[in-house]
């Protein structure tokens, strides 16, 4: 980080996104004394700090798998301390964390997916393409393999294969036989190496749309070394578990990867599991959950104007109905 990035004060160097409409979503589960909510995504605490302040009488769980960002949010929110416990935890190891505070049920539960807006403007994070930086690009950095670990030891073809599932990008192939060929000159370890061989790999038609042309590449390297659809797909289903009848769960992702893993578990639990043909459902097939939002919520046009790293946002919402049987 900088010396500017540190000195600016830390709700300056976050601008939550689609705020207000997070808050809506979970107001209702939120007002009742004793609430408690998890923010499984605490990043700056942004968003924390809104709800604790906007629920006086709400306690708050959050979760981050990086420790730079529990300590600086920590910060953020001393002032609601007594009504705050943070937790060094990804966000698939919500059961056992409830667990280990006696709180088997939550009214609400708010993910604020990707990366976070610290992780991008740290530049020795290796996260932001559009700087030059170590390849690392790991949310927790006391753990795990990098970024340039993953570019110099996979095969040519799980490289292709991750390009292609996590990235969508269609010059995978292209992409990765330039990759190969310069990492057996020397293996990468800088974020602008990477970039180049990128830009030199790709035709200029592909070039002149969608933006960096990096872009996709480094969303498929952040996604392999968190593994961040794995814990996803672990993660909103126990969610959903954790919430007590009444309770919401609101989601923002900002990939379409994400929003197709959370609209498939919540529609999921929206649905009837009876079988076909039945004239009356029983209970224990009636839904778990009624949904909040139709299809994904967006940002508006203000707030992107605002806030350039909302514009890819996606906003699910679900209230828990029924109890599992």
């Amino acid at each position: 980080m900088t010396t500017n990035e540190q000195q600016r004060p830390i709700g300056d160097r976050h601008n939550p996104v689609m705020l207000r409409r997070c808050l809506d979503l979970l107001a209702p589960a939120l007002a009742e004394p004793g609430a408690t909510v998890v923010d499984c995504t605490l990043g700056l605490g942004g968003h924390s700090e809104a709800l604790l302040s906007t629920f006086p009488s709400a306690r708050l769980i959050g979760l981050d798998r990086d420790t730079e960002a529990l300590r600086l949010a920590g910060e953020r929110l001393a002032p609601y301390a007594n009504r705050a416990t943070l937790v060094h935890a990804v966000y698939d190891e919500l059961p056992e964390v409830l667990d280990r505070l006696g709180t088997p049920r939550v009214q609400g539960v708010l993910f604020d997916l990707g990366v976070s807006s610290m992780q991008l403007d740290e530049a020795d994070r290796g996260f932001a393409y559009a700087q030059d930086a170590p390849l690392d690009m790991r949310m927790d950095q006391t753990r795990g393999i990098s970024a340039a670990d993953v570019l110099n030891t996979y095969a040519p073809g799980d490289l292709v294969r991750l390009l292609r599932a996590y990235g969508e990008e269609k010059q995978a192939k292209r992409i990765v036989e330039a990759v190969v060929r310069e990492r057996a000159k020397e293996p990468f370890d800088r974020s602008a190496r990477l970039v180049e061989v990128i830009r030199d790999a790709l035709p200029q038609a592909a070039k002149r749309t969608g933006g960096n042309p990096a872009k996709r590449t480094f969303q498929a390297l952040r996604i392999e070394v968190n593994g961040e659809l794995s814990v996803l797909e672990r993660a909103v289903p126990a969610a959903v578990d954790a919430l007590a009848v009444g309770g919401r769960i609101a989601v923002l992702s900002y990939h379409s990867l994400e929003d197709r893993l959370v609209k498939q578990v919540l529609a999921a639990g929206a649905a009837s599991t009876a079988p076909a043909g039945l004239p009356v459902v029983p209970e224990q097939y009636q839904p778990r959950l009624k949904l909040l939002t139709r299809g994904a919520e967006l940002p508006t046009e203000e707030e992107i104007a605002e806030n350039r790293r909302a514009a890819p946002a996606r906003l699910r919402g679900a209230k828990r109905v029924r109890e599992a049987t």
